[in-house]
């Protein structure tokens, strides 16, 4: 992993799923990376997620970044 940090781990593993994704059309890709982590990642990797994309997204790849639209924010509580 080429990032360093508490959230290393997570960005790799969003910036695999891209990486995959970006072989389709754009507007697939951006589809489907969002339903994979909106269905298979639970609420707190995702609010770990929203944490490093809320913090400007260093490390992501801008397919994560243009998906963040639509990936659900979980609450505080969950």
């Amino acid at each position: 992993m080429s990032h360093d940090g508490p959230h290393a781990k997570l960005i790799y593993m969003a910036n695999q799923i891209a990486k995959f994704m970006e072989s389709k059309p754009h507007a697939v890709g951006l589809a489907e990376l969002s339903a994979h982590i909106n269905d298979f990642w639970e609420p707190r990797m995702r609010r770990h997620l929203f944490e490093v994309l809320d913090a400007g997204g260093a490390g992501l790849r801008p397919l994560v970044i243009d998906a963040s639209g639509k990936i659900r924010r979980p609450s505080e509580a969950a």
